[in-house]
């Protein structure tokens, strides 16, 4: 990659980190913000900024291009239920929603990368932006996790590893032993909330990546607004995967973790 890159920014706090992130690289960055996912503070940290809905692919294309830019990177996440609730896509994003077979978000992100690359758009590998934000095996906070609460971990971590490696979704919700909520096309955080109403108190998250995790088309993440989702649910913990689950805004996530009694863990 050259020194100007373009990023495709969603929902959540990796788009806001991974501008800091490429600028302290030395990168020149453009970006193009999905309308309804991305945050607004993005178009004013960003000198070369423009806004899309989530259809007008040609239209980012020919962005990006104009730009000069030939590298771009997906930041953040893009909630697949628009698909069914916001009308309107350009000719190319049609075409690509007829042929596509199955509607997952991994077959549909696939699509569009190879409709970038087909415009001499590369996709690239985002990893080399969140390195600062993967931690080393361990607990992150002063709270020490009891038993249950471990005991919970690993009996959702073989479960969060097997749905994730299925297309499922990669974080699960466990009580006592027993599969809360399952993440599906609703996201983590609908998922806690959902985890928070069945079983209340004392609930443990587990996030992980999938066995073989193509980084340019999902990266799995927590950052504080997962924090905020479980301080709401009254959450006992959180487990991320070591090496593939970032954990965005860690000051303020080990803050908020502290003064609700939340244990946040890092596992392998």
């Amino acid at each position: 990659m050259g020194t100007r890159i373009g990023m495709i920014a969603g929902s959540g706090g990796f788009p806001l980190e991974a501008l800091e992130e490429a600028r302290r690289l030395g990168y020149d960055c453009v970006v193009a913000g999905l309308r309804g996912e991305a945050v607004p503070d993005l178009e004013f940290k960003a000198p070369d900024f423009q806004w899309f809905e989530l259809g007008e692919i040609q239209k980012l294309a020919s962005f990006f291009l104009k730009q000069d830019v030939r590298d771009v990177v997906m930041v953040g996440k893009v909630d697949p239920r628009v698909l069914y609730t916001r009308p309107g896509v350009d000719d190319s994003a049609g075409r690509i929603l007829a042929l596509v077979k199955d509607k997952t978000p991994t077959s549909l992100l696939r699509a569009f990368i190879e409709f970038l690359e087909r415009q001499g758009i590369s996709v690239k590998d985002p990893s080399f932006l969140i390195q600062s934000h993967l931690y080393p095996e361990g607990v992150l906070t002063d709270v020490t996790p009891g038993p249950d609460v471990l005991g919970d971990i690993d009996f959702g971590w073989t479960i969060a590893k097997t749905l994730a490696d299925l297309d499922l979704g990669q974080t699960v919700v466990i009580k006592d032993r027993a599969v809360v909520a399952v993440e599906g096309m609703e996201g983590t955080n609908e998922t806690i909330k959902r985890g928070g109403r069945l079983a209340g108190k004392g609930v443990v998250v587990v996030k992980v990546g999938r066995s073989v995790q193509d980084m340019r088309i999902d990266v799995p993440a927590a950052g504080i607004e997962t924090l905020r989702n479980l301080v709401r649910v009254r959450a006992a913990a959180l487990c991320i995967e070591v090496g593939k689950v970032p954990l965005f805004q860690k000051e303020e996530v080990i803050a908020l973790a502290r003064a609700n009694g939340i244990a946040v863990i890092v596992k392998k």
